[in-house]
């Protein structure tokens, strides 16, 4: 005899109660690569508010250290994507999230006129909000990683002064600190997506509802693996 999916009788195998009636949505490596990713991103910005701010930096003291821990933390914030292309199923949601689609521009189109309604916000795997979001970081890491270290090899690149760097520097870890501030809001009033990024699964009718276009594109691949098993990456 065997038990119903997420039931707690001993007598038998029960299915995990994170994966009955659920789909995958992330793998494993795209966990981690996101997992990874956050805590650079987070100590990049606790670290620099300790040396922007005054009354931080005298709390915390240690400027030297901050700085450093600040600047290592910066230069390996891409490693966690670098080592991630070794994931087939990282790979591939890359290639969506660098593909709009025609019901992008109306999820776009929905979000301008202030409308909720799931019908009037079609997505896929990612919404076209995700994209452009997705899109927007990495090209602001790139140029924060190149205007740090200009500021720290000064003279490298004799055209472009110190203080000018210092001044997209600083103008892009504001406005990155507000971009990720809404991006954690936005996480936390959807507690099925926060539940697909800490176990990889979420259920079947959050995805249909909100990423309806995923499931008909991508239908074998977002079957849930049997009790017991993993689904290899694609």
């Amino acid at each position: 005899m065997t038990s119903t999916a997420g039931s707690t009788e001993r007598t038998g195998v029960a299915t995990p109660p994170e994966r009955a009636g659920r789909v995958l949505r992330f793998s494993g490596a795209e966990r981690l690569v996101h997992r990874g990713t956050a805590a650079l991103m987070l100590l990049c910005v606790a670290t620099a508010a300790c040396l922007y701010l005054g009354p931080l930096a005298q709390l915390v003291g240690r400027r030297h250290l901050v700085a450093t821990v600040h600047e290592w933390s910066g230069i390996l914030l891409p490693l966690p994507f670098l080592l991630g292309l070794a994931s087939p199923a990282f790979r591939a949601d890359l290639r969506r999230l660098n593909r709009f689609a025609g019901y992008d521009k109306q999820w776009l189109r929905a979000v301008r006129k202030r409308l909720t309604s799931p019908d009037l916000r079609p997505a896929g795997k990612f919404n076209a909000g995700q994209k452009i979001y997705a899109g927007w970081l990495a090209g602001t890491v790139l140029v924060m990683m190149a205007t740090g270290l200009l500021m720290w090899f000064t003279g490298v690149l004799p055209a472009v002064s110190r203080t000018s760097a210092i001044f997209v520097h600083d103008v892009l870890a504001w406005a990155i600190a507000i971009v990720l501030i809404g991006h954690v809001r936005k996480a936390y009033q959807d507690p099925e997506a926060r539940l697909g990024m800490r176990t990889g699964y979420v259920s079947r009718r959050w995805a249909r509802t909100w990423h309806a276009h995923w499931l008909k594109e991508d239908a074998p691949a977002t079957e849930h693996a049997a009790p017991g098993t993993e689904r290899p990456e694609r």
